[in-house]
């Protein structure tokens, strides 16, 4: 079967491991099936697999991908939660789960195998493309904002870095269910385009706020950590699911303990977080924001948008 899959690890210049081509059909263990893809969402996680972050050489080649939505083999339209347990099976409690493309081959390819718990069912009102956005970037925007940050609509958030998929998945989600958004960018263009997704005001990076904030939703890393420590309340939080600018920054810890400050960690989500966030968009009538939609062809194409910051939403190859 066709595919896009990491050949080599490079640090420096992952794009050079990357290549398309056949690969074998998927094996199918016990308590597993398949999905025949029909759409799957591009991620950083697949560019840092690429520089062999939670991916050694050893588990070459690895077909990439977390996101995807398809028919399963009785010819159900479904969803698949990425997040595979250390068994092969569900997630246990105290178990450090993994995602595809780490142990197990991705969904940049015609067909998946996954353990048959993992498929949710599609809504119809959903397009397989937009499925396609929603377990891993929308899902880790859903469990930082629902979930992990302990506050409530009214409340005001800021959304740093506006443009990538995590954060405009965070500023659609926190409008529709409520809150007041703030969002951040270095780019004109982006801070426009958070607008249009519903943020109530946009600012240059590092922008004096009008006032501290609730909680800061926070994937930039070092490039805005000192800006979100300085822009929230006393006993306010900051939620970090990524770090695509740098993961050390200067702590501050003079301020976070000053101000009794929380600073949560937040990765991907639940399978019932998930069956929540499609519902959630089901019944409010939120979509997914993409970028564009290519071709498995054209994979080479949007890694290199992703890997230049020139997207806002997502890139979603129709398979």
């Amino acid at each position: 079967m066709f595919a896009v899959y990491a050949a080599a690890i490079d640090k420096d210049e992952p794009l050079k491991g990357l290549e398309l081509g056949e690969r074998p059909e998927p094996s199918v263990p016990e308590g597993w099936t398949t999905v025949r893809l029909r759409a799957a969402a591009l991620n950083h996680h697949d560019l840092w697999s690429l520089r062999g972050v939670g991916l050694p050489e050893e588990r070459l080649p690895m077909i990439l991908g977390c996101d995807g939505a398809g028919i399963d083999e009785d010819g159900n339209e479904v969803v698949v939660h990425a997040v595979v347990g250390e068994n092969g099976r569900g997630v246990k409690d105290g178990e450090r789960p993994s995602i595809l493309t780490e142990r197990y081959q991705g969904t940049f390819a015609e067909r998946v195998a996954v353990p048959r718990s993992n498929l949710l069912p599609k809504p119809a009102a959903l397009s397989f493309e937009e499925a396609a956005c929603l377990p891993t970037a929308w899902l880790t925007a859903y469990r930082m904002l629902f979930t992990r940050s302990g506050t409530q609509p009214g409340d005001t958030i800021l959304v740093q870095g506006a443009g990538g998929g995590v954060a405009s998945a965070l500023i659609v989600l926190a409008r529709a269910a409520g809150y007041r958004v703030w969002a951040t960018s270095r780019s004109e263009q982006k801070r426009a385009r958070a607008l249009e997704l519903g943020a109530h005001a946009a600012y240059e990076s590092g922008a004096r706020l009008p006032e501290r904030v609730d909680a800061v939703m926070e994937t930039v890393g070092a490039a805005t950590w000192a800006h979100s420590v300085a822009s929230v309340r006393e006993e306010g939080t900051i939620v970090i699911s990524g770090a695509t600018s740098g993961p050390n920054p200067p702590a501050a810890l003079t301020r976070v303990f000053f101000h009794q400050l929380r600073i949560v960690g937040s990765t991907m989500g639940s399978r019932d977080e998930l069956a929540r966030l499609l519902r959630f968009c089901e019944v409010t009538g939120v979509r997914p924001v993409i970028d564009s939609v290519r071709s498995l062809v054209e994979a080479p194409e949007g890694f290199a948008k992703m890997e230049a910051g020139d997207l806002v939403g997502k890139i979603v190859f129709a398979i």
